[in-house]
């Protein structure tokens, strides 16, 4: 109980002191993880979109793929982005290995099938009669494809909260592509890692409880517009 005390006033300590290291650790958890979050959207939404209304010829096969992405274990993403990225890999000509951006793909590639999931399972739940609703009243394919998102909005913000959840909290594929350079491409998971490696258990659980603080943070700002759009 005394070393979860101490890990909860190291993070005090952090926070209120300005850690010019932790301040900018954080700032970089949080570019790296935003950035893939909104790929992933970019990738995911229309691809989900797509699963759910395009019928043809291994669509369930293609579904049931997908639907197992999302439980990829990281490290095996990270694996895969390591072998593609790294210096004699594919894409070694890049040389992006061990940056940011490197993390930025990884984390990418982790939430682009949730978000696609989440959002195909969202637009499959939209009620078949009011898209015939919306046809009956002549509104084109672009037109029924913005009132269905509207109608899935609610789920669509939980694919949104669901992707960014899942690569502000990982850490295997972030320290296998990123290094966890200090200074360069270290964030908040990886910190946390090496400090409990160096046996600096305090600090580890100040960075924990930071890391744990930014996502509450975004997520609660997430649900706080998905509530006050059902509200409204």
């Amino acid at each position: 109980m005394e070393m979860i005390v101490s890990g909860l006033l190291e993070a005090i300590r952090m926070l209120i002191t300005f850690d010019p290291e932790i301040y900018e650790i954080t700032w970089l958890t949080l570019k790296v993880s935003g950035s893939a979050t909104f790929i992933s959207l970019v990738i995911g939404i229309p691809l989900g979109v797509f699963l759910a209304w395009v019928h043809f010829p291994g669509r369930r096969l293609i579904i049931s793929i997908v639907n197992t992405m999302m439980g990829f274990p990281p490290v095996v993403v990270g694996l895969w982005v390591y072998l593609f990225l790294a210096r004699n890999g594919p894409l070694g000509q890049l040389d992006l290995i061990f940056t940011p951006t490197a993390i930025v793909i990884a984390q990418a590639v982790i939430a682009s099938p949730v978000v696609m999931g989440l959002t195909s399972a969202a637009v499959m739940q939209v009620d078949e009669k009011m898209r015939m609703q919306f046809k009956a009243l002549g509104a084109t394919k672009l037109q029924m494809l913005f009132l269905v998102l509207r109608e899935a909005r609610f789920s669509l913000l939980a694919a949104v909260i669901a992707g960014f959840g899942a690569v502000v909290s990982e850490v295997g594929a972030s320290q296998m592509v990123g290094g966890n350079i200090k200074g360069y491409s270290r964030v908040l998971t990886t910190a946390t890692v090496m400090e409990v490696s160096k046996g600096h258990t305090e600090v580890a659980i100040g960075i924990s409880v930071i890391l744990m603080l930014l996502a509450y943070l975004i997520t609660l700002g997430l649900t706080l517009l998905q509530q006050k759009d059902a509200k409204g």
